[in-house]
């Protein structure tokens, strides 16, 4: 057989006429498609994705729902009521390229009611059981992947039902050399009874979404954790005595470090013990000149035994071996068996919030932590990101860090209110967690206090491009705008003394005291405002602040009226809507399905 080219086909197949645009595309796979290694599944298509051909997703706060006593210098966390795909959709205008974290803990299709696609439960035998998963989770993740930060990270819970196939998915998604680990943690201590063998472990895959530019972060060691003596302290601090020499093998022997060092009675002590060289592989693990440092700043310490002289160093809990203070850390570990992390914590630490049980198999708060820790220690204002929120864990863990820090991590949550959910578990957890709650035996929880809480429901609007819909578009868009800025506090217009005749329907202000923005509705009203923009009252409010003042404007196209704006330029940061929107929900929306002629819907001899 000849070798097709395939460059020459898919160009053809662009020029075929009457093809749909999901024709168009199925064909461009079909030709793309040769031998490699991967993983290949059968495309589903979902409900969710049906209606994103033809409608667009904004995000409309519900003022009633936010807690917001924490006060502007706390983070605020947002909490997001819908279908994530619609969310991811809209959340990939917001935060393309700023989210550092992204924890989930999706469906583990075990075939046992815990996967719903298209609003019906998957079956273990659902012949597409595994291509409806795997479709599902790889739309999603490619969103993902987009708003992951250059030195972001993912987390995702699973177990062995799925386990292989997301590992090649990722590597499909994220590219194999973004793998890290797969963490393996006990999840439960399994049943006593029985001849079968018992699973007690589930896995977290972690995977970058560019590993040379991620550092982890070591575990911190107490003092209480490492063996420092009461018996060693001194001004430094408490230290360890560790000792000098090592035997080595294999490829670890260096001759620079065999060498002698002259003790307090002035004989030598080679390494390994005695006043002449072993030809066995002992080194000391410091170089000469090194150890001549060690003594001269009271590092290194001489033991006088029954077999000669043996020579320590200090290993101070707060000092390397420098002089330098450090923050002693280890490396974290793959593997996770702490009692304080399987699923039975986690449920005792919401029905502690509770009272009762009111979601199954909860993942507990020091387990998520744990994982936060191993990346956003020393990230501090961190955004992390759970769109399979559930209980809404992750906001917790998010809130208990920063209280151990200071930090002012920013948690977003995703979930849908199936069963009221988002409302009555998700949202109410972390209310109670903030606002502190009592246990079921009468013990006070104090609440988390210097945390905001805000709640968003997803909104769908026309995708049509008309002018109608674009105003609507831009109108609806507010609350979308204040997350992407990451300003929430509305200025009353009538307060800054704006021209008469101006309304919130021609344009709205918002601030948190260091950052700025204003959304115009109304282009026609642009002259007055640039007229209030030069005025003192203006500057005195908006334009004396840390930055530009970023100003949204409603135009039809891409020009966002820069003339019109002209002498006030150097004060705002000019962006066109919807222009903007729509620029960046074209790299995550699907196809819109293409309109049939009136030839194609015309009945011929009587058929459809």
């Amino acid at each position: 057989m000849a070798r097709i080219d395939r460059a020459a086909l898919r160009q053809k197949i662009q020029n075929l006429t009457g093809l749909t645009d999901d024709e168009r595309a199925a064909l461009l796979q079909l030709a793309a498609e040769g031998r490699s290694y991967g993983l290949v599944w059968e495309e589903r298509v979902e409900d969710v994705e049906e209606r994103l051909r033809e409608k667009l997703p904004v995000l409309v706060e519900d003022k009633e729902l936010a807690l917001t006593n924490g006060g502007q210098e706390a983070p605020n966390h947002i909490l997001i009521e819908g279908d994530n795909l619609e969310a991811l959709t809209a959340l990939s205008y917001t935060h393309e390229g700023k989210v550092d974290v992204i924890y989930i803990d999706p469906p583990y299709n075990t075939g046992n009611k815990d996967f719903v696609y298209n609003d019906t439960f998957v079956d273990s035998e659902d012949s597409y059981r595994h291509s409806k998963w795997l479709s599902f989770m790889s739309k999603r993740l490619r969103i993902a992947k987009r708003l992951l930060s250059d030195r972001g990270v993912i987390f995702i819970s699973i177990d062995d039902n799925e386990q292989a196939n997301l590992k090649l998915l990722c590597d499909q998604v994220f590219g194999e050399r973004n793998f890290v680990t797969n963490f393996v943690w006990q999840s439960t201590a399994g049943s006593n009874t029985g001849t079968d063998i018992i699973t007690v472990t589930e896995y977290v895959m972690l995977y970058c979404k560019n590993r040379n530019s991620v550092i982890f972060d070591g575990q911190e060691i107490s003092e209480d954790a490492f063996p420092y003596s009461d018996e060693y302290e001194e001004t430094r601090g408490k230290y360890a005595l560790d000792k000098m020499d090592r035997r080595r093998v294999g490829g670890h022997y260096s001759e620079a470090l065999n060498f002698p060092i002259q003790c307090p009675d002035g004989t030598m002590r080679w390494p390994g013990g005695g006043n002449e060289r072993s030809d066995e592989g002992w080194n000391y693990l410091w170089s000469a000149t090194k150890v001549k440092w060690g003594q001269e700043n009271d590092f290194i310490v001489f033991k006088n035994g029954k077999d000669g002289w043996n020579i320590y160093n200090k290993r101070y809990s707060r000092i390397d071996n420098t002089g330098k203070t450090i923050d002693r850390t280890t490396p974290f570990r793959n593997l996770i068996t702490s009692d304080l992390f399987n699923t039975a914590q986690g449920t005792a630490e919401i029905t502690s919030i509770f009272g009762i049980r009111v979601f199954d198999f909860p993942k507990p708060s020091n387990l998520i932590k744990y994982l936060l820790t191993t990346i956003v220690r020393t990230h501090k204002s961190s955004i992390i990101l759970d769109f399979f929120a559930g209980s809404g864990t992750t906001l917790h863990a998010v809130m208990q860090l920063n209280k151990e820090d200071g930090g002012k991590r920013q948690c977003i949550l995703v979930t849908n209110n199936e069963n009221n959910i988002c409302r009555e578990v998700t949202y109410e957890r972390n209310k109670r967690v903030i606002e502190g709650y009592t246990t079921p035996k009468g013990g006070q929880v104090e609440g988390l206090r210097d945390n905001n809480l805000r709640y968003y429901r997803t909104q769908l609007l026309p995708r049509e491009r008309t002018n109608r819909n674009m105003r609507a578009l831009v109108g609806a868009a507010t609350d979308l705008l204040c997350i992407k800025e990451g300003v929430f506090e509305e200025l009353k217009v009538e307060s800054l003394a704006l021209k008469v005749g101006l309304t919130p329907k021609d344009v709205r202000l918002f601030s948190d005291g260091e950052r700025a923005m204003m959304v115009v509705y109304n282009e026609e009203a642009i002259p007055d405002i640039v007229d209030w923009l030069q005025t003192a009252q203006a500057n005195s409010n908006l334009l004396t602040l840390n930055s530009k003042l970023k100003t949204y404007v409603f135009s039809p196209g891409a020009y966002a009226w820069d003339d019109d704006f002209g002498p006030v330029l150097d004060r705002v940061e000019l962006c066109a809507l919807p222009e903007a929107i729509y620029q960046a929900y074209k790299n995550v929306l699907p196809k819109k399905r293409a309109q049939r002629t009136t030839a194609e819907t015309s009945p011929k001899g009587g058929e459809e």
